[in-house]
């Protein structure tokens, strides 16, 4: 690991935090495109019924 000096831990804080935001994002994708597929599974059974 690269020697970071002085800032060690603002550097350290601030890969944490982007980790964290990206895997946010990709989770609240995930958990979008499951609730649209259901959305869209409920609307074509309704639309097949008719």
């Amino acid at each position: 690991m690269p020697e970071l000096g002085d800032y060690a831990f603002e550097v350290l804080l601030a890969y944490g935090v982007s980790i964290a935001l990206i895997l946010a994002l990709v989770g609240a994708s995930i958990w979008r495109a499951k609730r649209v597929t259901r959305a869209l599974r409920e609307i074509e059974a309704r639309r097949d019924q008719s």
